[in-house]
């Protein structure tokens, strides 16, 4: 698997958490709707820098890219945190 793939996936699987949070969040706490609105904040930013690898340099891509394991890391953290407090 190219990093160009493991990327997508690793997008996907985010997406998905994400998605299945966002439908259980209006009947969350307020600390964990603050913490979610943090969080679509950072998942924002990462879509973001995802979409302009693409059309980046190859050293540039390299940069990206480990940014995005370290973001992408904290965002599914920060997901099984708040699945966590609402189970």
């Amino acid at each position: 698997m190219n990093e160009a793939s493991r990327h997508a996936h690793v997008m996907e699987k985010l997406r998905q958490e994400r998605d299945e949070l966002r439908l259980q969040m209006h009947l969350g706490k307020a600390e964990l709707k603050e913490e979610w609105a943090t969080l679509e904040h950072k998942w924002e930013h990462l879509e973001g820098r995802m979409a302009g690898v693409a059309g980046e340099a190859r050293e540039a891509s390299r940069e990206v890219g480990a940014a995005f394991g370290v973001l992408a890391d904290e965002l599914g953290e920060a997901y099984r945190r708040i699945r966590a407090k609402m189970g």
